[in-house]
């Protein structure tokens, strides 16, 4: 079998985050609220659409990206120092270039949603850049691959768990140590210089349990034998898993209605907290189990561009929320709209990105601007 076809089932999890963060960032209103300005009938179905999109977080990303780096230092071990320097290339070159573009490409919106000056004024301010550069700051889907890269310093940790994957329960203690110190950090310094700093420095530390996670994950994958597991073994999962999912949805559905009654996001419910973050891990594991199926061939075609459309989502989510501004429409009418214009518009741009070969390395699809000796080595 061919190796485009042998992990169809990484494809499918890739464009799935991909997408989903269209979905997730559609779902809120200019402010990135649940829609306060409207009722609560009017907030049922938005927050429905956004339940059943959000089972793929970013967190999901996480996990796929540390599969497929511990996947290939098996194949070809590099070096601690190696290894770092590549995922640098990698990863932190194009986020400066996307850093750059949406420090100014915000300032469209900002000009119509009538912040325009207080954002001039930011982009002249080097403590500002310093947010930028360091934590992702200029865009609200930026923080991912700063955020990746500090969690990919811990990977020698990772391939613990390939070989001993029960280590990669130690996720339900990152997670649980990762709310209290939330809660503690955010009473704290709220309203403080330090606070998305110290926010920044819990969250690469404790989303250390996903990199164990994927570690187990690709532990449990050799140990059966990967495809050559015969798939009523892998599949016998399936259940269980699917009642896990079944259980983290309900509570995510009550997390929704909470949401839709008091118009703000129920960051203080405990079961949602734990469905978000869990929720993830079991699309994984799901489709991980479904890896010997037969996937539609279209998919790998496609997969390749789903960083490029979360990097460039955002560019139509702000012209499609400049275009209704002031229109009436209802929540879901406006959910509809901006959904459609991201989607087609962020694929036909990632399309024509990935053709253009001075800028195709933008989304990850070419070579980087530097010196043959100074990229990265082929990813798996």
């Amino acid at each position: 079998m061919a190796q485009t076809e042998r992990y169809v089932w990484l494809d499918t999890l890739r464009l799935t985050a991909g997408v989903s963060m269209i979905g997730l960032h559609a779902t809120a209103d200019a402010n990135g609220q649940p829609f306060v300005d409207y009722s609560e009938v009017e907030r049922i179905a938005p927050m429905l659409v956004r339940a059943i999109i959000y089972v793929a977080r970013t967190e999901l990303f996480i996990i796929i990206a540390l599969f497929l780096l511990l996947m290939s230092l098996d194949r070809r071990p590099r070096s601690y120092s190696r290894v770092i320097a590549d995922q640098a290339r990698r990863l932190l070159v194009p986020f400066v270039f996307w850093t750059v573009f949406y420090a100014f490409y915000s300032l469209l919106k900002a000009d119509a949603f009538g912040y325009g000056t207080a954002l001039r004024a930011e982009l002249a301010d080097p403590v500002i850049w310093a947010r930028y550069l360091l934590l992702g700051a200029s865009k609200y889907h930026m923080h991912f691959i700063p955020t990746l890269f500090g969690i990919i310093l811990a990977y020698p940790l990772f391939r613990l768990a390939v070989k001993q994957p029960i280590l990669g329960l130690g996720v339900l203690a990152t997670l649980a140590l990762k709310r209290e110190l939330d809660g503690f950090v955010y009473s704290t310094f709220w309203d403080t210089e330090a606070l998305s700093w110290i926010v920044r420095f819990v969250k690469c530390l404790t989303y250390v349990g996903y990199g164990m996670v994927a570690g187990a994950f690709l532990g449990l994958w050799r140990t059966s034998g990967g495809l050559a597991d015969p798939a009523d073994a892998r599949e016998a999962w399936v259940p269980p898993l699917l009642f896990a999912g079944a259980a983290l949805f309900l509570a995510k559905l009550a997390a929704t209605w909470l949401t839709v009654q008091k118009g703000e996001w129920p960051y203080g419910f405990t079961a949602g907290y734990w469905a978000d973050y869990l929720m993830p891990i079991v699309l994984f594991a799901i489709c991980m189990c479904f890896a010997g199926r037969r996937w539609p061939g279209w998919i790998s075609v496609a997969a390749p561009y789903a960083f490029g459309i979360y990097l460039c989502h955002p560019i139509f989510l702000d012209l499609a929320e400049i275009a209704i501004s002031g229109v009436p429409l209802s929540p879901i009418l406006q959910i509809g709209v901006k959904i459609g214009v991201a989607l087609s518009g962020t694929s036909a741009l990632v399309w024509l990105i990935g053709r253009c070969p001075p800028l195709a390395w933008t989304i990850g699809l070419g070579p980087l601007p530097l010196p043959r000796r100074f990229r990265p080595a082929t990813a798996a």
